[in-house]
């Protein structure tokens, strides 16, 4: 009979992790951002508890801080311990944000059910199941805050190396902090290197985002971080469930565990007619974004879009007026700014009557679209007198010539209200 483990792939905890500009804008919504981090931890651990796995790994910062505070350490333990009491060890190697020699202090010692990996070395560790070797785990742990530039932090960790500590388990799964090749200045690997090592899984971290490498039959993953801690870490957070078979790809399920979603929201208001439009516009949007979140609480910043006579309407006032109004009807979302990127509608006929330069633009305009083939050739002229590659456009002519058009009458109207 084929044989299968599932285990619990986490990373990128950030215990202690500060929210800043929040406070000042909604205590409220301070203290519920202060409360996702740990809250999204203790539903990792309940996950760990539910999901019927075997065991658990954590590839790296557990801490925000190479000082973190003695509640943030009591949390982690308190979860480790939970785990421990269920017999599921928990096999972790430290990052640039909670290196190895962070954890030469006097809080105490982790529960005797986590194993943290050497980092002077390439080290392993076999987790048995019903007295036989499954799993071979190799990583490599952070000694400082940097990683020497250079030096391979999965030197010494392949198939080959794992299975001299135990040649009859049948999978090898390795645990690293890298930025791969995403993050350049993080002990950057390249994928293919790690995949010439032939480990069934590398469970990676640094990355906070889910990132799978080859997407459709993934041997290289990052679990991201359990919450998104600002407007740059946007959409779902949480962990990975993955079920190893033999001869099979593995299978990866998301479990999400953010309490708070960041979203960065895009409103064409381009068809709105007054300010009320634009509040329903926004909020139709929000809730089409949340119900993809899988999460009830969301922080977002919005960005309206598109020509609409509005535009001059749309004050720093009014939108405040705006953000605030749309804050108090919906306690679950909440707005931290209102960009207006909206630009002035163009009267095109006022503009031809008017015979000046813009008038002579749009006809000029009007003929290439008319004549595609002087079109074309007048634009690949251009190109070839500039010794440039010309591109492959032809099928998308027409739409091109009236983004042209749009974009240079907008940049006329600017100058114009300046």
């Amino acid at each position: 009979m084929a044989k299968s483990t599932t285990f619990i792939h986490a990373s990128d905890l950030h215990l202690g992790a500060a929210f800043r500009g929040v406070r000042d804008l909604s205590p409220v919504w301070a203290d519920r951002m202060l409360k996702s981090i740990p809250d999204a931890y203790r539903q990792f651990i309940d996950y760990a508890l539910t999901e019927s796995i075997d065991f658990v790994i954590i590839s790296g910062d557990v801490f925000d801080s190479s000082h973190p505070s003695y509640a943030d350490f009591c949390l982690f333990c308190d979860g480790l311990a939970k785990l421990g009491e269920a017999n599921i060890p928990v096999y972790y190697c430290t990052g640039n944000h909670d290196p190895f020699t962070m954890w030469i202090h006097d809080y105490g010692d982790l529960p005797d059910n986590v194993f943290m990996f050497d980092p002077n070395e390439a080290s392993f560790f076999v987790f048995e199941k019903d007295g036989e070797p499954l799993v071979v785990l190799g990583g490599r742990s952070y000694y400082n805050q940097t990683w020497p530039a250079g030096q391979d932090i999965s030197e010494g960790i392949s198939r080959e190396t794992a299975l001299r500590e135990s040649p009859d388990a049948p999978f090898c799964v390795g645990v690293i902090h890298t930025g791969l090749d995403i993050d350049p200045t993080r002990s950057p690997v390249k994928p293919k290197e790690l995949l010439k090592r032939h480990m069934d899984y590398w469970a990676c971290g640094h990355i906070h985002h889910v990132e799978l490498v080859p997407e459709r039959d993934p041997s290289i993953a990052f679990a991201g971080c359990i919450q998104g801690r600002d407007i740059h870490e946007t959409g779902p957070h949480g962990v990975l469930k993955v079920t190893l078979r033999q001869n099979m790809p593995a299978d990866i399920t998301f479990l999400p565990t953010a309490q708070v979603v960041w979203e960065r929201i895009e409103v064409d208001v381009a068809s709105c007619t007054t300010i009320s439009d634009i509040q329903e516009a926004i909020t139709t949007q929000q809730f089409e974004r949340n119900a993809d979140s899988q999460c009830q609480n969301m922080l977002c910043r919005i960005t309206l879009t598109g020509a609409t006579p509005l535009h001059r309407e749309l004050s720093t006032r009014v939108l405040e007026d705006l953000r605030l109004v749309i804050n108090d009807r919906y306690p679950f979302f909440f707005i931290d700014a209102i960009v207006n990127d909206t630009r002035a509608q163009l009267d095109r006929k006022a503009l031809e009557k008017e015979g000046l330069f813009p008038a002579v633009y749009l006809s000029t305009m009007a003929h290439l679209a008319n004549d595609k083939t002087e079109g074309l050739t007048y634009i690949e002229q251009q190109f070839a007198d500039r010794d440039l590659p010309v591109p492959h456009f032809q099928r998308h002519f027409e739409e091109l010539c009236s983004q042209a058009e749009t974009l240079v009458l907008d940049l006329l109207n600017e100058k114009t209200n300046k």
